[in-house]
This record gives structure tokens, C-alpha cells and sequence, in this order.
């Protein structure tokens, strides 16, 4: 059975023009929750919603001023989730640019020390390199994302776990050529001010069983997340991902198949995959035992671009992925570094091999990623449709053949490198 690229767009309207911006935690949040579980219903009397702590990034208001030529001028700007607000109190600072790229090779960071730090580069990947940041006690952080070189900020978060064990400042994102005309002009200072607060909160995690006649023989998993970023009603991130696994839903329930299907909608994907992470967390024993495949839609239907697969396999799995893909003309580039920021990476971390599919649009990744203009008319509904009929196929196929003996282990170099990562940015188990 084919996917349908009409009711892939129908569920992502429902999602971005029905509910908007679906910050995690959020009543938006929940609504999407709900939404998706009245059309997984459709399909599966077991479709269920299990909630997990987290907190909510509650901003009432934000304000940044930069200091260009004696005048202080407003820029636009979008604080991290996990970051620590001001409490509405102006905190002002000498502004330093400080590069990631060769920045942290540095011994002594220092005179970073009260500074309104202008970060080139969002993440921060290594936590020695984010424990040196906080102790160094800028008055704040100014984000930069280099991989786009854009005129409107991003919106993106801090590492929950380096947050936990390191505490954080106020960090927000700015636009990349906001940043060039600040050197270009010689800015001097920079002050902001926000208000709101991290709020304790739960995050949805909506899942629709599909059982299957021999439930001994193993759960295959398929996921989206319905959550956004800031400001972005996010269709590519992540209502293409959530429309997907609904869609899969009335595809596999035509018929029974051998194995079965639990096919999950994960919240606070954004904060670093915190709703994933969480559900592994608490089904970690079922999922370590009976988990086959863990399939992960996310970011994959910009009109314009190439497939990108990042496997969690061993070189027979990844044959058979490519067989089933390549059958619907799905080509793509293939990556097997592991990649902490998918709800498929969790999954990984208890053993469990998969994949992610997504699409990239120019060299960096995707242009409008965390934009406000992440909107339906990006995606390529019918290209979309055909990944997801593709994906079906394997998974189909994956549930039904009798041996999966020789596609159940991710490769142990592999999933060494899984298990640090997992341990340094999402804390372990």
C-alpha cells in the first residue's frame, strides 16, 4: 500500500495552521498529542499517551541592544531553551567575539569573564568545552549559527544534561549577519533583558501499538516528533515526521504481520530528544530485549534536496535497507557517524538498530531550519509520500521475515561510539 502525499499534507496543516507553534510542554503541545492520537485510533484501538517530566521554556519577553556608534540599537534575538532568563533586569556587557572553531584550544578562557560573548557556532558538543564556558562566568552568551549565514536568528537549545551539572547563563540566538555588522561597525557593548521562566512541565509521548501474531519475535519502531523550536510552526521539523508515523499507521494495519508495530509521536524532541530519551528510559528492559529496528522520521520533505540515511547498522541491514529503498527510486547519501540530535539515537543507545531519513537542501543542511518559515510550502508532499511508502516496505518486510538474526546488532565500534555519546550529552541511563 502506497502513502498518500494528500494526507501527509492534511496532518501537517492540522499540526502548523490548526495548532502553530508547539513549544514543548506547552498546551499547543498537547493538542498536537491529542490530535495524533485521534488518528492513530483510526487505525489501532491501542493508542495511548504517557507523559514525562521536563521543563518548559516560558518566554514573556526578550529584548537585545547592541551598542553601535554611542547608539544602542535593538536586534532580534531568541533565548535557548535551558538558558537562564534575567528576570526582566537589563544585564549589560563589554561584547568579545569568541570563535568555536580554534576559540577553545585556548588554556585560559578567562577574559571571557563578564563579557557579552558572540559564540560562533550553536553547539557545543564536547562538555569539557561547556564546563570551561561556565566557569569562565560570561555575563552572557550570544549564539551564532555558522553554518547559515542569515539574516533572522534561530531558535535552538542548551544540552539538558551539561545544564544539570554545569548550570547555564543567559544564552540566546542571533542572526549571523546581525553578528558581521556588529564587527563591521566596531559594536562596543551589548545588553538584554528577558523575562519569563524554566518552567516544570510534561512533555507528550503518543504511541499506537499495532500488534502483531507473534509478539515474541520483536517490536519494530517507527517515530516523529511533534514538538517545534520558538517561533517556527515547524512543518519540515517536525509535522512531516508525526504525519509520517500516522500515515505508516494506515498502511501497516491493512494487514497482520508477524511482528509487532509500535509507532510513537515523541514530544520535546527539541530539547534534545527529552521525550525519546525519556520513554527508552522507562521501557529500557522491553526495548533492550525485544527491540528489531527503530525507524526515525525527521526533516525529511524539503521539496528541494537529496536524501540523507544515518544508520545505526551493520553492513547486511544496510544492504537490505538499500535494497527496499532504492526499489522506489529512494537514493540517498549514507552517514554512520552517530548523531545524538534524533529521537533514533536513544534507541541506538539500548542496542537497537535503525535509521534516520532526512533531507538536506544546500551543503550545510537545511536553509529554513528553526525558522519561523519552516511552513508547508517547503515540502514536497509527493516526494515525502514516496520515502514513507518506501520505509513501509522495509519495515513490512522487516516484520514478516522469518530470520532477523543477522541485522540485530549495530556494530561494535559503533556502538561504542553510541554509548560515550549517549553517557557525555544525554547523561546514561
Amino acid at each position: 500500500m502506497e502513502a498518500s502525499a494528500s494526507n501527509l499534507e492534511k496532518h501537517v496543516r492540522a499540526l502548523t495552521d490548526g495548532i502553530g507553534v508547539r513549544m514543548a510542554g506547552s498546551p499547543q503541545e498537547y493538542q498536537a498529542a491529542e490530535y495524533i492520537k485521534s488518528e492513530f485510533l483510526k487505525y489501532s484501538p491501542k493508542a495511548t499517551i504517557e507523559e514525562f517530566p521536563m521543563f518548559e521554556r516560558v518566554v514573556t519577553s526578550e529584548k537585545l541592544e547592541v551598542l553601535i556608534d554611542g547608539t544602542w540599537t535593538e536586534f532580534p534575538c531568541s533565548l535557548f531553551s535551558s538558558a537562564a532568563y534575567t528576570g526582566g533586569k537589563t544585564v549589560t556587557g563589554e561584547l568579545v567575539f569568541f570563535d568555536t572553531a580554534t576559540g577553545y584550544q585556548r588554556p585560559d578562557i578567562g577574559f571571557l569573564r563578564g563579557k557579552a560573548v558572540v559564540h560562533l557556532g550553536c553547539h557545543i558538543e564536547d562538555e569539557a568545552c561547556y564546563r570551561r564556558l561556565m566557569a569562565a562566568e560570561p555575563a552572557f552568551i550570544l549564539f551564532v549559527d555558522t553554518r547559515y549565514t542569515g539574516t533572522v536568528p534561530l531558535a535552538d537549545g542548551l544540552f539538558p544534561a551539561y545544564v544539570a551539572k554545569y548550570g547555564s547563563v543567559p544564552s540566546f540566538n542571533v542572526a549571523y549577519m546581525d553578528a558581521w555588522k556588529w564587527l563591521q561597525k566596531k559594536a562596543s557593548a551589548a545588553r538584554i533583558a528577558v523575562s519569563g521562566e524554566r518552567r516544570p512541565a510534561k512533555t507528550s509521548v503518543v504511541i499506537c501499538e499495532l500488534e502483531g501474531t507473534d509478539p515474541a519475535s520483536g517490536v519494530i519502531y517507527a517515530g516523529g516528533h511533534h514538538d517545534t523550536q520558538a517561533n517556527t510552526v515547524g512543518a519540515d521539523d517536525n509535522a512531516i515526521g508525526s504525519a509520517a508515523v500516522i500515515e505508516l499507521a494506515r498502511i501497516l494495519s491493512g494487514k497482520k504481520h508477524k511482528r509487532t508495530f509500535k509507532l510513537i509521536s515523541f514530544g520535546a524532541e527539541e530539547q534534545l530528544s527529552v521525550g525519546s530519551s525519556s520513554y527508552v528510559r522507562a521501557h529500557r528492559q522491553e526495548i533492550e530485549r525485544d527491540g528489531v529496528f527503530m525507524c526515525n522520521f525527521d526533516s525529511f520533505g524539503s521539496a528541494l534536496g537529496w536524501n540523507i540515511v544515518t544508520l545505526s547498522a551493520n553492513e547486511a541491514l544496510s544492504g537490505l535497507i538499500a535494497e527496499y529503498l532504492h526499489k522506489y527510486d529512494v537514493y540517498y547519501r549514507s552517514s554512520f557517524a552517530p548523531c545524538p540530535y534524533t529521537d533514533q539515537f536513544p534507541f541506538a543507545a539500548c542496542g537497537v538498530p535503525g535509521i534516520w531519513l532526512n533531507r538536506c537542501n544546500c551543503a550545510s543542511g537545511i536553509f529554513y531550519h528553526h525558522r519561523a518559515d519552516n511552513k508547508p510550502e517547503y515540502i514536497g508532499f509527493d516526494i515525502a509520500a514516496n520515502i514513507v511508502t518506501a520505509a513501509g516496505a522495509l519495515l513490512a518486510d522487516h516484520a514478516d521475515r522469518e530470520d532477523i538474526s543477522a541485522y540485530r546488532k549495530i556494530p561494535a565500534d559503533q556502538q561504542k561510539l553510541i554509548d560515550a555519546q549517549f553517557q557525555a550529552v544525554y547523561g546514561g541511563f
